[in-house]
């Protein structure tokens, strides 16, 4: 699996944890949903890690936390 893939997945294992959606992510990351949006589609490869920081933030997890799963042991460049 890609690195970008693994996030997706596991923003969306997050989403479906705190039973939010993608609008409400966006509200308490206070990252715009354009650039939430589009990475989720896949219309775009690469997040930012400080993006990726606010929205652990909103998660209320840490990056450690985030990442604290075995699919990121065998990720593939993308």
């Amino acid at each position: 699996m890609s690195l970008s893939n693994a996030i997706r997945k596991r923003i969306k294992y997050y989403l479906n944890v705190k039973k939010i959606n993608v609008w409400a992510l966006c509200k308490i990351s206070g990252i715009p949903c354009s650039t939430i949006s589009t990475f989720m589609s896949g219309k775009t490869e690469l997040i930012k890690l400080d993006t990726l920081l606010h929205i652990c933030e909103g998660f209320n997890i840490t990056l450690g936390e985030f990442f604290k799963d075995t699919m990121f042991d065998t990720v593939e460049q993308d």
